[in-house]
């Protein structure tokens, strides 16, 4: 499961500039409500006073670092945050940007299979290229969830490159950098996500396995179960018999 990641775009000051969809699906929050404010806002009564220090002490060395923090929801509820934040400098080397990436901690478990997680990822490029290549990915990603461009088997890396006004070069490089898969993969994890949910409901028992494949996205059946197997851990009959 692709579990929703945070991004968190501020000045230099820690203001915030811009949010991604996720950030508002975990945290309540939209963008016209926190921008211009700080990140400090999601703190609250149980928030550790310790990971607070530690937060504004690496901010003030201005290096990329982790932590676990618990923050709160806009309707009160207290969370797990797991984060990266990385600055951002200019080709002068001034720093211009603080770019976090935050997941719901008490969903995740392993962080080492989320790219964005990870530390080594460099986003402090000149000309802010890191953080429009984060605002690429995430335009990539909410024309698949929100419009399920997936479903159609025929998608190529050029129709999205089009949808997103860029060059197919680009896109490739941007979902390499931050699904850690390439395009096809980012597709077709999709495409898996669809064939779960459809395959556990009754309106779609009339359908063969592959029928519901076909519906997803898929249009070869030795590839669907291969698919399948690789990004589910499981065959389609297996997934089932553990779902029912």
């Amino acid at each position: 499961m692709i579990p929703n990641i945070a991004v968190i775009l501020t000045d230099a000051e820690r203001k915030i500039l811009w949010v991604n969809d996720d950030f508002t699906q975990i945290t309540g929050y939209t963008l016209t409500e926190v921008i211009g404010k700080k990140p400090s806002l999601l703190q609250g009564p149980g928030t550790e006073r310790e990971a607070i220090t530690r937060i504004r002490r690496n901010l003030e060395h201005e290096v990329a670092f982790r932590e676990e923090i618990t923050n709160y929801r806009k309707d009160g509820e207290a969370y797990l945050c797991k984060l990266v934040i990385h600055p951002v400098f200019n080709r002068n080397q001034q720093l211009t940007n603080f770019i976090a990436f935050e997941v719901d901690g008490d969903l995740v478990n392993e962080l080492e299979d989320i790219p964005l997680l990870q530390l080594q990822e460099k986003y402090g490029s000149s000309s802010l290229k890191g953080v429009e290549e984060v605002k690429l990915f995430f335009r990539a990603k909410m024309l698949m969830e929100k419009e399920k461009l997936f479903l159609d088997p025929d998608l190529s890396l050029k129709d999205v490159a089009d949808r997103l006004h860029t060059n197919t070069k680009y896109l490739s490089q941007v979902v390499n950098h931050h699904a850690g898969h390439n395009f096809q993969h980012f597709l077709n994890t999709y495409r898996v996500k669809e064939v779960k949910a459809k395959i556990t409901a009754d309106v779609f028992r009339n359908l063969t396995l592959f029928g519901i494949a076909l519906q997803c996205g898929f249009k070869n059946k030795s590839t669907f179960y291969k698919v399948f197997k690789e990004i589910a851990g499981l065959t389609p009959k297996e997934y089932i018999k553990t779902a029912s």
